[in-house]
């Protein structure tokens, strides 16, 4: 039986020597088949060295000009604040309503540029004129100092500017115009390019001054005027070519043949700003006559 017993054991012992060897081989193996993947692999291929003339990064702005382009500033839109000073400035430089500039009724004051004309100010709102909208993408605003208007007895009391800040506008006016090849024509206020929410600057702004003193702005020859203030030739003229004759001009009047609220609101616009006498918004011979000679003038 001792026999047999230590047979039984040392044929365990072979066994395990056997398998142990077989482990120690697949591992050695292993190893020699990565090391001939490796070695199988292609070589690393080296980025190629492109042989380039001198390079120049500097710009040159002298030598071509392009001919097709216009410039950003289209327009010049005036404004009143509605507000006292101090209220105008917090406004115009917080987050929500900007301008290129600001007038003070403070005659020491300077004239205030709150920014570059480059830049698009938000002034404008919703806008139309000559035929363009969204005018802030197009133009410089300028706004003065001034409470606006007050109710009175069922009527509008506006508050006329200071001498100082007509003064003030009328160089800053003929200084920007100066720099900018600019249509007459484009020198508005808030309520020409809209005209169913705004009135300002009001029918107190001195626009016949500023164009008589310092050559800004569109204004109307009294001869054209005399000539086309004419009963007859009114009555022939239809409501819908009068309507025209606003939308030639720049206005955005609808074209229906009526003169309902809105259309109303555009001629009282109109009025305001060339007519400031009467603005009641009613069309008349007086603010055809105008309307006629502004379009002779300038070939509208």
């Amino acid at each position: 039986m001792k026999i047999i017993f230590h047979i039984l054991v040392l044929l365990s012992l072979a066994s395990c020597t056997a398998n142990t060897t077989k482990d120690i081989n697949k591992t050695t193996m292993k190893k020699k088949d990565i090391a001939t993947v490796y070695k199988a692999a292609p070589p690393k291929r080296s980025i190629p060295k492109y042989k380039v003339k001198k390079v120049s990064y500097n710009i040159d702005d002298t030598t071509y000009m392009a001919s097709g382009f216009n410039e950003r500033v289209q327009f010049i839109v005036l404004h009143y604040t509605a507000a006292g000073r101090d209220v105008s400035i917090r406004a115009l430089t917080g987050p929500r309503v900007s301008s290129h500039y600001l007038v003070t009724d403070v005659p020491s004051e300077p004239i205030y540029q709150l920014l570059p004309e480059n830049k698009r100010a938000w002034h404008a709102g919703v806008s139309e004129f000559q035929e363009r909208s969204n005018i802030n993408d197009t133009s410089i605003g300028i706004e003065v100092v001034n409470p606006g208007y007050r109710e009175s007895g069922g009527k509008r009391i506006y508050t006329h500017f200071k001498e100082s800040e007509i003064l003030k506008v009328g160089e800053l006016l003929r200084n920007i115009t100066s720099r900018y090849d600019m249509d007459p024509t484009k020198i508005i206020g808030h309520s020409d390019i809209a005209p169913d929410r705004k009135q300002d600057p009001g029918p107190l702004f001195p626009w016949k001054r500023l164009y008589y003193e310092y050559g800004v702005g569109a204004w109307y020859d009294e001869d054209a005027f005399n000539v086309y203030y004419d009963e007859s030739y009114y009555a022939l003229i239809s409501t819908a070519d009068i309507q025209k004759l606003f939308k030639r001009y720049g206005y955005s009047i609808i074209v229906n043949g009526e003169w309902d609220e809105y259309n109303k609101k555009v001629v009282g616009a109109f009025q305001k700003h060339f007519r400031p006498s009467l603005y009641n918004g009613e069309m008349d011979l007086e603010t055809f006559a105008i309307l006629m000679a502004l379009i002779k003038k300038y070939n509208k």
